[in-house]
C-alpha cells in the first residue's frame, strides 16, 4: 500500500458500533500495517430484542444513528471523502425486517453508505484484519472465531487463508436475552447458554465434514467479549490493543477467570475497571461460548486478537481503489 491518504472503516455490529481512521504504515514501525489516526466506539445494542421481534427497535436505531452522526463529524474533520469510507453492517441488520430501511435512513441522515454483508463476507473480513497482526505460528493452522452480538463466525484457516467458514446465530446479545435470568448467573442459566452453544458447535462440526475432520492446532478469538477477558486477566487499564494481540490464555487461567466472574453480580462486574460499561452481562455469554469450544475440541489455551472485521474493512478499502 503506497497511499498515504487516510481511510475510514465503520463496523455496525449487533452490540457495538466502531470507527477506525487510519493510514498505511510499515510493520517495521509498528506491529500492524496501519497508523491509527482516530478511533471511536459506542455500545448501542442495535440488535437488542431482534430474536424476539424480528426487527430493529426504535431505541436501538436512534442510539446507533447518534453514534454514526458522531462518527461522521470525526470523519469530516479529517477531510475524508465518501469514497474513502468503508462501512459494513452484520447480523442485526441483515436479519431484521427493517434492515434495508435502516440502511437508507443512515444514508439520508449521514451520507454514509452501509454494505449489509453476509456471514461469509463477514468471516473473510474478520480474518483479513486478524491475520495482519497475528504471529505466523498462529496463522499457520487456526480455528478463528469472531463473537458478535447477533452471530459468531467460525473459520478454519491455514497460512491466513480460509479453508472453510460458517456463521451461526450465536451472538452474546441473543444468548443473554434468551437464557440469562438470574444475577449472579445461576448454574442453570449458564448451562442453558452452554447447551445452546453446543447445538451450534455440532452444526459447525457437520459443516467441517464437507472439507475434512481436521481440528486446527490453534484456537484464536476476536471481538469485544474475547478482548475484554484478556483485558480483565491482564488488568489492562487503559486498554491497549497491541497487548491484547497474540495474548495467550490457558485453560487453567480461563477457568479461574470464569469462576471469578460467575460469582459476581452485575453491579460487581461493572465495577471491574477493565470491563466496559454495557459488557457486564454479555461477558457471561462470551465465557460460555469460549468454554464450550475449548471443551468440545480439547484446546488447552486460546489466543486473543483485537484486530478483526473493522481492520479487515479498512484493509479492503485500499484494495478496492
Amino acid at each position: 500500500m503506497t497511499q498515504t491518504q487516510p481511510h475510514a472503516s465503520i463496523d455496525i455490529g449487533s452490540n457495538t458500533v466502531r470507527l477506525l481512521i487510519a493510514r498505511p504504515t510499515s510493520k517495521t514501525i509498528t506491529s500492524q500495517p496501519w497508523e491509527v489516526i482516530a478511533y471511536n466506539h459506542q455500545i448501542t445494542r442495535l440488535g437488542q430484542g431482534i430474536h424476539e421481534h424480528g426487527k430493529l427497535s426504535d431505541v436501538g436505531i436512534n442510539r446507533t444513528l447518534q453514534a454514526l452522526q458522531t462518527f461522521k463529524s470525526i470523519i469530516d474533520s479529517h477531510q475524508i471523502t465518501s469514497k474513502q469510507i468503508y462501512a459494513t453492517a452484520t447480523a442485526a441488520v441483515r436479519e431484521s425486517e427493517n434492515g434495508y430501511a435502516f440502511q437508507q435512513q443512515v444514508l439520508k441522515i449521514t451520507g454514509i453508505h452501509i454494505a449489509i454483508i453476509d456471514g461469509k463476507h463477514e468471516a473473510s473480513m474478520a480474518l483479513l484484519g486478524a491475520t495482519a497482526v497475528l504471529h505466523e505460528k498462529s496463522r499457520n493452522d487456526m480455528l478463528f472465531f469472531d463473537i458478535g452480538g447477533g452471530s459468531t463466525e467460525f473459520i478454519r484457516a491455514k497460512q491466513g487463508r480460509i479453508v472453510d467458514s460458517i456463521s451461526c446465530k450465536l451472538g452474546v446479545v441473543r444468548l443473554v436475552e434468551a437464557h440469562l435470568h438470574s444475577d449472579p448467573p445461576s448454574p442453570e442459566d449458564y448451562q442453558a447458554i452452554k447447551n445452546t452453544v453446543s447445538t451450534h458447535l455440532q452444526t459447525v462440526e457437520q459443516h467441517w465434514k464437507k472439507t475434512s475432520d481436521t481440528i486446527p492446532a490453534c484456537m484464536v478469538g476476536t471481538a469485544g467479549t474475547v478482548t475484554t477477558l484478556a483485558a480483565v486477566q491482564m488488568d489492562l487499564v487503559p486498554y491497549d490493543p497491541e497487548q491484547v494481540n497474540n495474548h495467550q490464555i490457558s485453560r487453567t487461567d480461563f477457568n479461574q477467570l470464569k469462576d471469578h466472574l460467575l460469582g459476581l453480580d452485575h453491579e460487581q462486574r461493572e465495577r471491574i475497571p477493565a470491563i466496559e460499561a454495557g459488557r457486564s452481562d454479555l461477558i457471561i455469554a462470551g465465557l460460555a461460548i469460549i468454554e464450550t469450544i475449548m471443551e468440545k475440541w480439547a484446546y488447552d489455551f486460546f489466543i486473543t486478537v483485537d484486530a478483526g472485521l473493522l481492520e479487515g474493512n479498512w484493509l479492503a478499502s485500499y484494495a478496492s481503489e
